[in-house]
């Protein structure tokens, strides 16, 4: 008999062994393959998942976009919408219902705080355009050469050779100003280009005016939120490079825009009473028809003979910006109109004999222009009524307490030109402190006490107090004669509207960022640009966006 080491050194025992082995290695061969598929798998399942909640996430801002869209376009009367700051209307609106925070799809349209000097805090709403200066219409707006500098000059960083050079770029000649740059300049850098001479079509396209750069156009903010990051004031330790000095240095594209307009019809759409028509006999009808006929006669004695009260001697100490030379353009202007519209008033009545209306001779037409409805509040006019010679008074007194709730009436239905749209105009609800700065007849003074009375809150005071610019007036920071020349150049609602939306689940995970533009102009309002900021980030810590 073979002892136990012999049948144990056996080769067939050595060889079931070497299987035992084998089988043992492909086992853990396939195990870990399974485990790697597995992992493989998983990834792919996250990766799947998180491309769909990405394409989810810029769902909810699409939504965001058309509700923005669907407001504009359904816009009621001033004073009962409040489109700056409405937690309600913009903050965490649900588009994706669930009981599982994972799954609770939402938007937060939301906006930089532009009275917040430590650049930290937001308002839900929408960003009006025509809180920034238009700069294709600077020239425009401000005839005088001085004054359209000066309206750039508070700009931050902003210089008068580029100042100068941003108003050869959008005039039509080749004209130098004193400190501009035209065909010259441009033809002699490397490569060569021509300047514009014409409207700029984006805010980009300054970068090809002489002097600017892209610190100046777009300053510290890199991730375009307006709020002040840590890398946004860190110096040269992360990008973007900055000063460290706790002051977020906005960019001219914070203050600058291409696309502020407003819609000159009344809210409902209809078409406004235009005060400066030369057909005097419509202008007396149908302000009889809707305030009566003592502001008919009152309107066309002004017409005819003009203001019978002069402006005070005007004191330019502490102003921000010279309006001289403004008021001489404004009246070489009014002296030009004269003879057209007196030429028109005659056409109508040839052989007709003489038009009256209120016992007002109309037939030599209208001699005044009316600049601002504000001319109209709280002044006289001389006129000859029925033979006699007469000092009429306006119907609408200059007193704060009883234009307070008239002033929207007015400013719906009246108007100084038949122009459908009104281009331009700054708004003083919105506009931040160096865009004020630079309006003809604004005073320093002025302008800190319209940035302190700017304030957002969830009380509702900036809808209908603040629904036309008269509430300068009535809370006593303008005088009459001062909203008289600063009408021209302010508004308290424009029609062209920038939104910042963020899309979000509640259970985290991935965010999307866009910014639209939204021209509501149009009907429908037309989504005019669609920029995604997600690669930029979030923008905004989730507890700003997300309701808690």
């Amino acid at each position: 008999m073979k002892s136990t080491a012999e049948r144990t050194s056996h080769p067939s025992a050595k060889r079931r062994g070497s299987v035992l082995i084998l089988v043992l290695v492909v086992v853990v061969m396939l195990a870990l393959a399974a485990a790697n598929f597995s992992n493989l798998m998983t990834t792919e399942l996250d990766a799947v998942y998180s491309s769909g909640r990405d394409v989810e996430t810029r769902a909810l801002v699409d939504s965001g976009a058309e509700y923005a869209a669907y407001l504009l376009e359904h816009r009621t009367e001033p004073g009962l919408e409040n489109l700056q700051h409405n937690p309600q209307l913009f903050h965490g609106i649900v588009v994706a219902p669930s009981e599982q925070p994972l799954n609770r799809g939402r938007f937060t349209i939301l906006a930089p705080l532009e009275q917040d000097p430590q650049s930290r805090q937001v308002r839900y709403g929408l960003m009006d355009e025509s809180s920034k200066l238009n700069v294709n219409l600077v020239d425009k707006l401000i005839a005088d050469e001085t004054e359209a500098r000066l309206t750039l000059m508070g700009l931050p960083g902003m210089t008068e050779q580029i100042a100068d050079a941003i108003l050869d770029w959008i005039d039509a000649d080749d004209n130098v100003r004193a400190n501009g740059a035209e065909v010259e300049t441009y033809e002699s850098k490397n490569p060569a280009y021509s300047a514009k001479n014409g409207p700029i079509d984006t805010l980009e396209e300054l970068l090809l005016v002489d002097g600017i750069t892209p610190e100046l156009l777009f300053g510290e903010d890199a991730n375009r939120n307006g709020l002040l990051d840590a890398n946004e004031n860190d110096g040269d330790v992360s990008l973007p490079l900055d000063n460290s000095d706790g002051v977020l240095q906005l960019g001219w594209s914070a203050f600058l825009s291409v696309n502020s307009r407003e819609v000159n019809l009344r809210y409902d759409g209809r078409t406004k009473i235009d005060l400066n028509s030369g057909l005097l006999t419509d202008v007396y009808d149908q302000l009889e028809e809707e305030f009566g006929e003592d502001a008919a006669k009152f309107v066309i004695a002004y017409r005819i003979s003009g203001p019978k009260d002069l402006p005070p001697e005007k004191d330019t100490s502490g102003t921000a910006a010279s309006s001289t030379t403004a008021g001489t353009a404004q009246k070489q202007q009014q002296q030009a109109l004269t003879g057209l519209v007196t030429a028109l008033a005659g056409a109508v009545s040839q052989g007709t004999g003489t038009v009256t209306r209120g016992g007002i001779d109309i037939s030599k037409g209208g001699q005044n222009k009316i600049k601002s409805i504000w001319d109209l509040i709280g002044s006289r006019a001389d006129v000859t009524m029925n033979g006699t010679k007469s000092t009429l008074t306006s119907p609408w007194e200059a007193d704060g307490g009883a234009l307070q709730g008239l002033l929207p009436q007015l400013m719906d239905a009246m108007s100084t030109t038949p122009d459908p749209y009104l281009e331009g105009r700054i708004n003083i609800n919105q506009a931040r402190r160096e865009i004020l700065v630079g309006l003809p007849g604004m005073t320093a003074q002025m302008v800190e006490s319209i940035v302190a009375a700017q304030s957002v809150d969830g009380s509702g005071d900036l809808t209908l107090r603040r629904s036309t610019t008269g509430w300068l007036f009535v809370d006593q920071l303008v005088d009459i004669w001062g909203m008289r020349a600063l009408d021209p150049y302010i508004t308290a609602r424009g029609d062209v509207y920038r939104a910042q939306i963020i899309g979000f689940f509640d259970g985290g995970g991935p965010v999307s960022r866009v910014e639209i533009m939204i021209d509501g102009t149009q009907r429908p309002p037309r989504i005019s640009q669609f920029r995604d900021l997600s690669n930029l980030g979030r923008g905004y810590p989730r507890p700003m966006f997300q309701p808690q």
